[in-house]
């Protein structure tokens, strides 16, 4: 795809860049300057420094790497390497205020706007298809998600407001999916922004196996809870044991039982745990012991990938469940539109070919997979996107959440975590072999 393929690419680019700043307008504006300085959690970056590393590494790749420019404040780019300082950190580093950090993103933003209407997008990898302000559009998007945890994890009063779903609902019938044994292929050469994790596209074969039509819900769970799920150490990895042992776990994080009710505080607000929607802030480790529990087991990312892309009328792989278009709020959950998941059998359009539901949007779904790379993988533009966290300490999150918006979201995209992680907006379903 280039410019004269694509006459609407330019327009693409900066329409995606403009939905990502005003995303973080929405997240930065209701709080005050003492809650964007704040650390809300030793896991989470102050907001502040969210909001300027945005900026510094738009600048840094757009204005420096791709229009050749000298860095506009050089004494502040070791402030916002995310590599040099921890999180936990951060506070204590001479940040830009919120005002300044405002300014300096809106000036970068103006100066990309003018790159974008000149150059050519075409003629190198960071230019081909608009790719690197794709990037930027993603890496915007992906910080916007970080942001909302630090909101759920936020103390006071909610400040953060929006509709509950009302996506079309139709049940499925059936409790899980047989998905047929044989090859499909697995990432994408293909897609113009996929990331260096996604790629290449490569041939897999799987057995046949039974997936989940829908992710497990809060019932579900809870029934789980109830039997003494998390007092029985043979439904637990070792590590997982130790964790829960150690921190006095017993429910999902945001979760407590008040006058034999569980409750779950939600953005400021505290309900009674809804019964169907797919259950949200899990661990793997609480992911694989709740399958163990339930005589089944967490899915490969091979498998989910064939469940949600595989269609065995064409035997081509699509790039979304419901084929290759763009995804519409018929289709999925996704873009922060609601504050929480929709409840499971929602999006019957979004379907799969197989018939598995929900794998975009609403909850991250934890795999059984380390994460690792493709044959033929090459690191672009920087191993420290994805390279440097290859190995069996990161496992593989898949489908995006309410919380991700869908130009950081498609079939072939690929997260992941350390397993101990709960403050992700995370979930899970289930398998079994044939």
């Amino acid at each position: 795809m280039t410019t004269e393929s694509h006459p609407g690419l330019r327009e693409h680019a900066a329409a995606s860049l403009t939905a990502a700043r005003a995303r973080t307008a929405a997240l930065t504006d209701p709080v005050t300057e003492a809650d964007l300085t704040a650390q809300h959690s030793p896991l989470m970056s102050p907001l502040v420094w969210d909001l300027a590393h945005i900026g510094n590494q738009e600048e840094l790749w757009l204005l420096r790497r791709v229009a050749g420019r000298d860095s506009m404040h050089p004494e502040i780019d070791p402030l916002y390497d995310a590599f040099e300082h921890p999180r936990a950190e951060r506070p204590k580093l001479p940040l830009l205020g919120p005002a300044e950090a405002r300014r300096y993103a809106a000036e970068v933003r103006g100066r990309v706007f003018d790159l974008l209407e000149s150059t050519p997008l075409e003629g190198s990898a960071l230019l081909d298809d608009g790719f690197a302000f794709g990037m930027i559009a993603q890496h915007e998007q992906q910080h916007d998600e970080t942001m909302l945890i630090t909101h759920q994890l936020r103390q006071g009063a909610p400040v953060l407001t929006a509709p509950d779903p009302d996506a079309p609902y139709d049940p499925p019938g059936a409790p899980e999916v047989l998905i047929p044994a044989g090859p499909f292929t697995m990432g994408t050469s293909a897609e113009p922004w996929s990331l260096d994790n996604e790629r290449p596209a490569h041939e897999r074969e799987t057995a046949a196996f039974w997936m989940d039509t829908l992710p497990v819900t809060n019932a579900a769970y809870r029934a789980f809870i109830a039997d003494g799920g998390y007092g029985e150490p043979r439904w637990w990895a070792e590590a997982g044991w130790d964790q829960i042992r150690r921190h006095s776990i017993e429910a999902p994080l945001f979760w407590h039982r008040e006058g034999g009710e569980w409750l779950r505080r939600r953005f400021g607000v505290i309900e009674p745990v809804p019964d169907e929607e797919p259950v949200l802030h899990v661990s793997w480790y609480e992911a694989d012991a709740y399958a163990r529990w339930a005589g089944r087991r967490l899915p490969t990312e091979t498998e989910w990938e064939k469940a949600a892309r595989f269609d065995p009328a064409t035997g081509r792989s699509t790039r979304y469940p419901w084929g290759d278009a763009d995804p519409t709020p018929a289709h999925a959950n996704l873009g922060q539109r609601h504050l929480r998941p929709s409840r499971a059998g929602s999006y019957p359009a979004g379907a799969s070919p197989l018939g598995v539901r929900q794998l975009i949007g609403d909850v991250w779904e934890w795999t059984s997979s380390d994460f690792l790379p493709y044959p033929g993988f090459r690191a672009f533009p920087y191993r420290e996107y994805s390279e440097v966290f290859f190995g069996p300490e990161h496992k593989v999150l898949r489908g995006g959440s309410f919380a991700v918006d869908p130009v950081a979201c498609r079939g072939t995209f690929r997260n992941w975590d350390l397993p101990v992680r709960r403050q992700i907006f995370s979930g899970f379903r289930t398998a079994r072999d044939v």
